[in-house]
């Protein structure tokens, strides 16, 4: 009886301990752009972005979904807006431009949901030799829980692109398909346009990864 119970309160503290281990981490707040180690600031405009990636373990633990495996970079955007009026996104442009200068767009969520059921697709739906008998069917829906929880995860997270308010700041996520890159952010960079105060566009901002890359904090 004893070992019963010792037995079920080890198991108990195993699940506990699992659980907690692949339990989402909050997202940490974000700040300034000016305090991330990759950023531009345009003091005369009075506008600042920053770009970080989110391609570390610790760091990927704010999702349910581990992204990388699926061949996608999470990229966390902040844009602090320091002038007195709007600044507008609705004609910003934002494209990932590899060392070999490929011009990677970040995808949006009818991209992001073809990615991931691609990756989510069983093997009896992809041809080749079919089996004599149909296997029974566990799940009517063709879409995995993860598949369902990634979709809905990367569409909350996204960037949104409507106005800034004046002293204030805006943060979200972009979704690059970096499938066959190894070390996507080597030598690369991003770069923003469109963005606009008062109908007039801002000069770009060309953000280095390396900034990122060759960051010690402390240093």
């Amino acid at each position: 009886m004893k070992f019963s119970r010792r037995l079920t309160a080890f198991l108990l503290i195993a699940i506990l301990v699992v659980w907690a281990d692949n339990k989402p981490v909050p997202m940490p707040a974000a700040t300034h752009a000016k305090t991330y180690p990759a950023h531009e600031a345009h003091d005369d405009e009075k506008v600042s972005i920053a770009v970080d990636p989110f391609d570390m373990p610790d760091k990927a633990k704010v999702f349910k979904v581990n992204y990388q495996q699926k061949g996608l970079l999470p990229v966390r955007v902040i844009i602090s807006n320091d002038a007195d009026g709007y600044l507008m996104l609705n004609d910003l442009k934002i494209e990932f431009i590899t060392v070999q200068r490929d011009k990677l767009e970040p995808l949006t969520s009818d991209d992001i949901y073809r990615k991931l059921m691609k990756a989510d697709s069983r093997p009896d739906q992809r041809g080749g030799v079919k089996l004599p008998l149909p296997l029974p069917k566990r799940d009517k829906s063709p879409v995995s829980k993860e598949t369902r929880e990634s979709i809905t995860e990367t569409q909350d997270a996204q960037l949104l692109l409507t106005p800034v308010d004046g002293h204030s700041l805006r943060s979200g996520f972009l979704f690059f398909d970096v499938t066959g890159l190894s070390t996507p952010e080597a030598g690369a960079h991003i770069l923003f346009t469109g963005l606009k105060v008062g109908g007039k566009e801002l000069f770009y901002f060309d953000i280095p990864l390396e900034k990122y890359l060759s960051y010690q904090p402390g240093k």
